[in-house]
């Protein structure tokens, strides 16, 4: 609310965001935004105070890991392929757990591990088209590949958007982006010849994209159907559970990280990456007995070297 205010006096009164301070040369004329007050500052430290002691937490979205997205990988093939279509209100009345066939689950998996993988938020993701979208093969070596070149990010809203080259993980098939993307694309095309407009919408053929609002609904019901509490959970698990997946799967730096999410290079808060990688609400890695226990159960093997040790 603090924010929205901020930005209601910053843009449309032309405030700036400068501190709401008096003028030095004209006493009892103040200059800035008011929205961001020393008195206003000291308010939110206070009722932030307030809401711990009286047992109320701030609590982030819940941040989706790689086993849940196995189990939503392999949920979505069991669906039964001759459900293609819209499935009917009536069929759903009656049977709330087929609440999507399986166009719709495929579609859903490729939102949720495309803005996983590349750190989009939903709204980022939701504005994709197929012209954002080429196929590509790479000769040294003979290798497809990707390239997803983003219309609109929030942190970069005059351009200078950098494309994502995204290659085949046949190691983690329920974590590879290209064969998500490559059997979408089949799918799409034999329902509709031509493909334009967004890639994520409710008919194939039809230029009309689905909503924050219906896109977290479905997520919901698809957490449901792996019997997972989907209450955690909200549409920037994803971009959360791609920093954690990166940083402790992959073993990406956060260098790294910070330049394939698009976040600042200088690094200026540093606590919005530390955010991202931790939180209490989160699915613990590793059972807290086992930190100092040189005898701990081994965790699954490197698909690199074969490893179980807990090294990396």
């Amino acid at each position: 609310m603090r924010a929205a205010i901020s930005h209601k006096f910053g843009r449309d009164y032309q405030l700036g965001t400068q501190p709401w301070l008096e003028h030095p040369a004209m006493p009892g004329r103040f200059i800035g935004n008011p929205s961001l007050s020393v008195t206003i500052s000291q308010y939110m430290v206070s009722l932030h105070r307030r809401k711990i002691r009286a047992g109320e937490a701030v609590m982030s979205a819940r941040a989706m890991d790689e086993p849940t997205m196995k189990r939503l990988w392999e949920f979505a093939w069991s669906t039964d392929r001759k459900e293609f279509g819209p499935i009917s209100r009536k069929r759903k009345a009656e049977n709330p757990s087929e609440w999507a066939g399986f166009l719709l689950h495929e579609m859903l998996y490729l939102l949720y591990l495309l803005s996983m993988l590349c750190l989009l938020r939903y709204d980022e993701a939701l504005r994709i088209t197929w012209a954002d979208v080429t196929f590509q093969v790479s000769y040294q070596p003979a290798q497809f590949r990707v390239k997803l070149e983003l219309p609109f990010r929030k942190t970069h809203q005059y351009g200078g958007i950098a494309p994502f080259y995204i290659y085949a993980d046949p190691d983690r098939p329920w974590m590879c982006l290209l064969r998500a993307f490559a059997i979408w694309w089949l799918i799409a095309h034999e329902r509709h010849r031509e493909l334009n407009g967004f890639i994520f919408r409710k008919k194939i053929g039809v230029d009309s994209i689905s909503t924050s609002d219906s896109f977290l609904e479905c997520f919901r019901n698809n957490l449901l159907d792996i019997s997972v509490d989907p209450r955690p959970y909200g549409t920037h698990s994803f971009r959360r559970g791609g920093c954690q997946f990166l940083h402790t799967v992959r073993g990406w730096s956060f260098r790294k990280i910070c330049d394939w999410g698009g976040w600042a290079e200088n690094f200026d808060n540093p606590g919005t990456i530390f955010k991202y990688l931790l939180s209490w609400n989160d699915n613990p890695a590793e059972a807290r007995e086992h930190y100092m226990n040189p005898n701990r159960p081994g965790c699954d093997p490197c698909y690199s070297c074969g490893r179980t040790c807990h090294c990396g």
